[in-house]
């Protein structure tokens, strides 16, 4: 029997969806063993968000400063994996306070040192770097990363911004202002995600995943965007400015964190379609200095 762990956190359902899409062939298969384990935290996220809790948690999020989460299961602690399958979602270019804070926590390392993992991320469009740093975390707790999966809205960026924000603060999934397309990932890509299911499980049984990574991005596993991973690394370096400002001024931090929200709405409406032009008229350039090497990286493991 080969024994299978997914984790995840969700707030809106989403990654549960995702979760349970990836583990129907594990669960069809005689020879698999799995268990789901829901990342659970002492202080609970609201959903839906209001204004103030969701930008509130910005400072914390970027600077990735972990909370106290409440101990796994005895089973899930006491189980030694075969594989990992790890969920995650992306808040302000970050892996989630939760994510953040189970891998940070005590339990992280005995659950995850000496084991293969695969991240899927369920986000709207930026991951990249999120996925780095969710690298980073991996490795401090021994764990070998061998496939990743990201899952995003791809409708276009100004789009999405509508739809998410409109499913955060309404908590239902619908079709914002009735015109606007249902936010998140697909309902179709959710439900077909049980072929990253069925590519892992050979290998699993083989217990060598060489190849693997190379396979899920042949099936749609990962989707490199010049122009989305470009945002990425400029609000990484902006996020970093506005973040330790906020947290080194906690008698303002009220006042920043409402000035913090009109900078990202200005930055998503305002600079972004400039910066977009810019990077489309010198893509020729910059494939050959930049994106060529980008995506083989964000595209690997």
């Amino acid at each position: 029997m080969k024994k299978v762990l997914f984790i995840y956190f969700s707030q809106s359902g989403q990654l549960e969806e995702i979760a349970n899409s990836v583990a129907r062939p594990f669960l069809e298969d005689s020879e698999m063993e799995i268990d789901f384990y829901e990342i659970k935290m002492v202080h609970s996220f609201p959903f839906p968000w209001t204004s103030h809790a969701f930008f509130n948690t910005f400072p914390e999020t970027f600077q990735q400063i972990p909370e106290e989460i409440l101990p796994p299961p005895p089973r899930v602690l006491e189980t030694d994996y075969n594989l990992i399958i790890f969920h995650y979602q992306v808040w302000y270019l970050t892996p989630s306070i939760p994510i953040n804070s189970f891998l940070k926590s005590k339990y992280a390392k005995d659950m995850l040192a000496g084991k293969p993992i695969v991240t899927i991320s369920g986000s709207r469009n930026m991951w990249a770097l999120a996925q780095d740093k969710m690298k980073i975390l991996l490795q401090t707790n021994g764990a070998t990363l061998v496939g990743n999966i990201a899952l995003t809205d791809r409708h276009h960026n100004l789009i999405s911004v509508v739809t998410i924000v409109d499913w955060m603060f309404s908590g239902i999934k619908r079709r914002a202002y009735g015109f606007f397309p249902k936010p998140g990932v697909s309902e179709r890509e959710i439900q077909g995600a049980d072929k990253y299911g069925k590519i892992i499980i050979p290998y699993l049984k083989k217990g060598i995943f060489d190849g693997l990574q190379r396979e899920l991005v042949e099936a749609g596993a990962v989707d490199y965007r010049f122009f989305l991973v470009s945002m990425d690394q400029k609000g990484n370096r902006m996020f970093r400015i506005w973040s330790s400002l906020i947290l080194r001024n906690p008698s303002k931090r009220r006042r920043l964190v409402g000035i913090f929200k009109y900078y990202v709405v200005f930055a998503i409406y305002g600079i972004s379609p400039i910066v977009y032009l810019i990077e489309l008229f010198l893509y020729p350039l910059l494939y050959f200095l930049k994106y060529r090497k980008e995506k083989e990286h964000y595209e690997g493991i």
